[in-house]
């Protein structure tokens, strides 16, 4: 009998265990199994362009702050393909230059137009960095109610077994049940995952966004002095 009872349990692998579960519960799993996998591919893309992003905004930072002309540096970036500081800094620049080109003459105007310019790409950038942020925060929330659906099925499934055979042997109980608790488990494997990475993507972009933000404002700086300088030697050559 104990060789008997080996040689079953041998046989209760996971791939077993799938094969025998109800067509609900396969559709169950095979849908958190695709979650699992978009999951770790957001996550590895994210790995990558974040660190990209970071090394992106401290090569612009390390030129921005070495001394080199706003006029000689706008013209190196203005014609490439630009992101995070380095798009709010063209962004700054192609306004304020276009507004002297047009002749203008309120600072407080000029000011205005080249701090949406720069409002409005920190959000295009803000937005690039929290892209498929939401399918993590939707996986990690939703993935275990999937399974426990799965599992609420298999289980129900393992009673109408009961009801059939008229047994209450645990023989015929248990392969219904574990079909029911691997759904659950599948679950639990996407979810996990999508939270912890939702939480570690999310710190990481809000940060980023920050040094953009910071960036922004001492730019913004920059160029008012900047303003004032041009303005008052027009008015004084006036």
């Amino acid at each position: 009998m104990e060789q008997v009872g080996l040689a079953a349990t041998s046989e209760v692998t996971l791939w077993s265990l799938f094969l025998q579960a109800g067509f609900v519960v396969k559709l169950v799993m095979l849908g958190l199994i695709g979650a699992s996998i978009w999951t770790w591919a957001i996550v590895a893309d994210k790995w990558i362009s974040f660190g990209k992003f970071r090394r992106q905004l401290d090569q612009f930072e390390q030129i921005f702050w070495s001394g080199q002309s706003l006029e000689e540096l706008y013209r190196t970036l203005s014609d490439r393909k630009t992101v995070g500081m380095s798009s709010i800094f063209v962004a700054a620049m192609r306004e304020w230059k276009k507004s002297f080109e047009r002749g203008a003459k309120s600072p407080i105007g000029l000011q205005m137009r080249i701090d949406k310019a720069m409002d409005v790409t920190l959000s295009r950038e803000a937005d690039a960095l929290e892209s498929r942020l939401g399918s993590l925060a939707s996986i990690g929330s939703s993935a275990p109610f999937i399974g426990l659906f799965g599992t609420v099925v298999g289980i129900m499934t393992s009673f109408q077994a009961i009801a059939g055979s008229k047994s209450t042997n645990l023989a015929v109980v248990a392969p219904g049940i574990a079909e029911a608790l691997l759904a659950t488990a599948i679950g639990l494997l996407a979810a996990i995952p999508a939270v912890i990475a939702y939480n570690k993507f999310s710190s990481d972009a809000g940060k980023l966004s920050a040094r953009m933000e910071g960036f922004a404002d001492e730019f913004s700086g920059i160029l008012s002095r900047q303003i004032d300088e041009r303005l008052s030697a027009r008015q004084a050559a006036e």
